[in-house]
């Protein structure tokens, strides 16, 4: 790492985003994943976005400033997956927003955005966040004026929708598509994204 990197807090963030990719590729492989919010997926991101928390506390946003390229990235994936702890995730935008030119990459934020807004129940600006529709094909979650998202796409260095979409659509559905909605929604409400009306 060159000078005036944290090596220390760079090698944590990456050994968390570590742990959160192997327990992702081990519930991949045994076909769990995708059957609701997997309880071991969930404990490894709520103690990353415990520890997430503490690390904005002490240092800000760890951009590629202060860990370097790799670790930056790492600490945008652990935010990107604190999908349990709204405030965190909303207070990691803000901090992404307002973080120096080149210290974080303009998708990363559109992506959280998208997140942001797909849990809350707004349409998203970049086409970003997709989910089965009635057909059992990974489709955009709603959008926010839907016929500018490939501009504003291209305008962050981001694909054409239709071939973001090519590339997630060999996903496998879910076993019981109504029962993960039913699922997802009473979690949305839980962890407080939404409040019933």
């Amino acid at each position: 790492m060159g000078t005036g990197h944290d090596d220390r807090l760079a090698r944590e963030l990456s050994a968390m985003a570590a742990e959160d990719r192997r327990v992702r590729e081990e519930l991949a492989r045994d076909g769990t994943l995708f059957d609701g919010y997997h309880p071991r997926m969930e404990e490894v991101h709520d103690r990353n976005a415990a520890r997430l928390t503490e690390i904005l506390d002490a240092y800000g946003w760890p951009g590629r400033s202060l860990v370097g390229e790799r670790a930056a990235q790492d600490a945008w994936m652990i935010l990107q997956h604190a999908i349990g702890h709204p405030e965190l995730q909303r207070r990691g935008l803000e901090l992404l927003r307002r973080a120096p030119a080149g210290d974080v990459s303009p998708i990363e934020i559109a992506m959280l955005d998208d997140r942001i807004r797909a849990f809350e129940g707004r349409g998203q600006l970049y086409g970003t966040q997709l989910d089965w529709d009635d057909a059992g094909q990974l489709s955009p979650l709603p959008l926010e004026d839907g016929e500018n998202v490939d501009r504003r796409r291209a305008s962050i260095g981001l694909p054409p929708l239709a071939e973001y979409l090519q590339q997630h659509r060999a996903e496998t559905a879910p076993r019981n598509l109504e029962q993960r909605r039913r699922e997802r929604d009473a979690w949305l409400e839980r962890v407080g994204w939404r409040t019933r009306p």
